[in-house]
């Protein structure tokens, strides 16, 4: 019996699925993030960093198996891999010290300025064209990131700056995994990455030291992986069963997420400056998206 690829993709299909996908995707980053925090004025972040990457490979190599085993890691772009790899692990560690320092809301904020970067980047580096409503929104993005991050003398110690890097840092990897991603499988691109983060975060506690956990820290260590990891494959999992179109704008609730458990947790609120700030980057984003998405159909 042969197979039917319009019914296949109907049944890959999924909105619900694809939906329900997402939100759990972002809660668990979230509850992540909060946990970065909470561990953060205790423990090294490259000891964090490796928690998450080691645990993290648990549920990878489940979904490794699932698909067929390692065929899937097949590549001839493993320089490629290598070099987003490095990027990523080092917007990880930005932005876990990060965590620690700032309120988490804002920290959260300022990576969502990632996409808008990523755009800026591709006009530079693709040759991409950016029309004057995509310009628009990348200068309003980022004067609300400016009004979160008050730049200044203190931007060190708020740890905005380190965010800020990690945001950049982000922009580049999503356009390698762009390029990744037309010949490899999302799950190869993960499989590198978390090895990658493994070795470079292994190499960061030979270097800097370890600090022994706490009994009932090691849950929290170990949650870290295990949020991250499953948070990764159920975003994948979204964008399979359901159009960009519908799950990506969802992404932008992890800033209502992480504002809520930074309250709950720390009684954290964000001023009048930062949630204006906030604001503007959550339009700008959704602007921007929406103009990607439109270009896209257009272009198809």
């Amino acid at each position: 019996m042969q197979n039917n690829p319009a019914l296949s993709r109907q049944q890959a299909h999924n909105p619900i699925l694809g939906v329900s996908a997402m939100l759990l995707s972002i809660l668990l980053f979230s509850l992540m993030d909060a946990t970065v925090k909470w561990l953060g004025g205790t423990y090294p972040t490259q000891q964090i960093m490796f928690f998450r990457c080691f645990v993290a490979l648990i549920p990878v190599s489940v979904i490794i198996y699932s698909r067929g085993g390692f065929v899937i890691l097949k590549t001839h772009q493993i320089k490629m891999h290598l070099l987003r790899s490095l990027l990523g692990i080092s917007a990880m560690g930005f932005a876990f010290y990060a965590f620690s320092l700032m309120r988490l809301a804002d920290a959260i904020s300022i990576l969502h300025t990632a996409p808008l970067i990523m755009t800026t980047l591709s006009v530079f580096l693709l040759g991409e064209k950016v029309g004057v409503h995509r310009w628009s929104a990348i200068i309003a993005g980022f004067a609300g990131m400016l009004i979160v991050i008050r730049p200044g003398e203190g931007m060190l110690e708020s740890g905005s700056f380190f965010m800020l890097i990690a945001a950049l840092l982000i922009g580049f990897t999503t356009i390698i995994i762009r390029h990744l991603s037309a010949k490899d499988d999302p799950v190869c691109i993960t499989f590198y990455f978390t090895v990658t983060g493994i070795v470079v975060s292994a190499i960061g506690i030979g270097i800097f030291g370890w600090v022994s956990p706490a009994p009932g820290d090691w849950f929290f260590l170990i949650a870290v992986g295990l949020f991250g990891g499953f948070a990764q494959y159920l975003m994948t999992l979204s964008y399979r069963h359901s159009e960009i179109a519908v799950v990506a704008p969802l992404k932008f609730l992890s800033i209502g997420f992480g504002g809520l458990l930074a309250y709950f947790i720390w009684a954290e609120l964000p001023d009048f400056q930062s949630l204006s700030g906030i604001v503007i980057i959550v339009a700008s984003g959704l602007y921007t998206l929406h103009r990607e998405i439109l270009r896209s159909r257009l272009q198809n």
